[in-house]
């Protein structure tokens, strides 16, 4: 018998303010979810990038306009799907922030990011919906939550201060 996961779905008014609504469910869904701090942070940076990417470049910023954010808690992985109202875009027209003229740039290392925090990125051009990033970080069993515990107490028996 296969486990239904836990979703969180919720739509954003195309706002940088909104990167503070997003990050806020990301840390509740991952902290339920039993990652630790570091895999936590990793997964905030990413949902970030993935939002910053959503609003500004996808929705070019029109208020008008919505990013929709699902989670989805499965026993094994943590999914997480946003998707905009844009045009969509190819990887491969992405820079290389490590090559030697981008180095410097001030922006273009979201995608690298995203890539290096998660597990798995897809992008999906979903035609007449806009473009839908899926995000993976594989959940360690070792570091799950024991039955009737906090995610707080259980990182703090973890801890190495």
């Amino acid at each position: 018998m296969t486990s239904e996961p836990s979703v969180v779905e919720v739509t954003l008014e195309s706002d940088l303010k909104n990167l503070e609504v997003a990050e806020e469910i990301v840390r509740r869904v991952a902290g339920t979810a039993g990652f630790g701090e570091e895999s936590e942070h990793q997964i905030e940076m990413a949902v970030h990038e993935s939002m910053i990417n959503a609003i500004w470049h996808g929705n070019k910023n029109d208020a008008s306009k919505r990013v929709w954010l699902r989670f989805e808690i499965h026993k094994d992985r943590l999914e997480i799907r946003i998707r905009d109202q844009g045009v969509g875009f190819s990887l491969a027209d992405i820079p290389d922030p490590c090559s030697g003229d981008n180095l410097l740039k001030v922006s273009g290392r979201g995608i690298f990011l995203i890539r290096t925090f998660m597990d798995e990125f897809h992008v999906k051009y979903l035609p007449g919906c806009g473009t839908e990033v899926t995000l993976v970080k594989r959940i360690d069993p070792a570091h799950q939550p024991k039955q009737g515990g906090t995610d707080r107490e259980h990182e703090s028996h973890n801890s190495t201060s």
